[in-house]
């Protein structure tokens, strides 16, 4: 893991708070709190992938870099891709991190935790989850669920990630943070290959990964960062950042 570079995806688009990365929290857009944390991590160069010129714009005001991409990106990871493409064309960063741009009260410390995972060389790609501890998220299919198989006592193999309650039985069920650490050449095959019967089925991207025989490994960490897709999660935010 020698040189590591985080990608912070970002587009005006969302349909639940429009216009969301320019949301004010604590006096500035949410893409640039987003930002911060990200470089707070310490592991290697932000950049923010965006298709808006005004995320741009923020990005660069605050002293951050921005790559602008296409607009007619199928998923972050495209976007991720060709920014990291543009950013790093002769292939210096070997580790690719994708923070979600909606993330603005995420904790440095789980984007550093993302990457444990790809010590193995056998591990394509990392990500996050946290024990589920709240009885309604177990059946809630916005909660995406992984499935995994054990390793220590805070890393799973992923099997599978599901909408589903599951596995099925007594024992703890893990709630699936977004947050992923690839391999560069992972992030490249990944991206190529067409959407997966299983992906399709759960409207879940990881699992094309999965169905390509790709290796997921997950750090279990303690808590799950609040993802900002509402207004209240945007009060939720705001009073978070204000108590830092």
């Amino acid at each position: 893991m020698s040189d590591p570079l985080i990608v912070i995806p970002a587009r005006m688009a969302a349909t639940r708070l429009p216009g969301k990365p320019m949301a004010d929290i604590g006096g500035q857009p949410m893409i640039v709190q987003v930002w911060n944390r990200a470089v707070e991590s310490g592991i290697g160069p932000v950049i923010v992938a965006t298709d808006a010129p005004e995320i741009a714009d923020a990005v660069t005001k605050a002293g951050g870099q921005a790559v602008m991409t296409r607009a007619d990106h199928p998923s972050g990871s495209d976007r991720i891709h060709e920014a990291v493409e543009n950013y790093d064309p002769d292939g210096r960063h070997d580790i690719i991190v994708n923070v979600q741009g909606d993330l603005p009260t995420i904790d440095p410390r789980i984007i550093v935790a993302s990457m444990l995972p790809l010590a193995d060389n056998a591990v394509d790609i990392a990500t996050l989850a946290a024990v589920i501890r709240r009885e309604e998220e177990k059946t809630a299919n916005h909660v995406v669920k992984a499935v995994g198989s054990p390793i220590n006592a805070n890393r799973l193999r992923a099997l599978y990630f599901t909408r589903a309650t599951a596995p099925w039985g007594e024992g703890d069920l893990y709630h699936h943070i977004g947050l992923y650490a690839y391999r560069r050449n992972a992030l490249r095959r990944f991206v190529r290959l067409p959407p997966s019967p299983l992906e399709m089925r759960e409207k879940l991207e990881q699992l094309r990964a999965l169905e390509a025989g790709m290796r997921i490994d997950i750090t279990v960490v303690e808590t799950v960062p609040l993802g900002v897709d509402t207004p209240e999660d945007l009060d939720r935010a705001r009073a978070l950042i204000v108590a830092r």
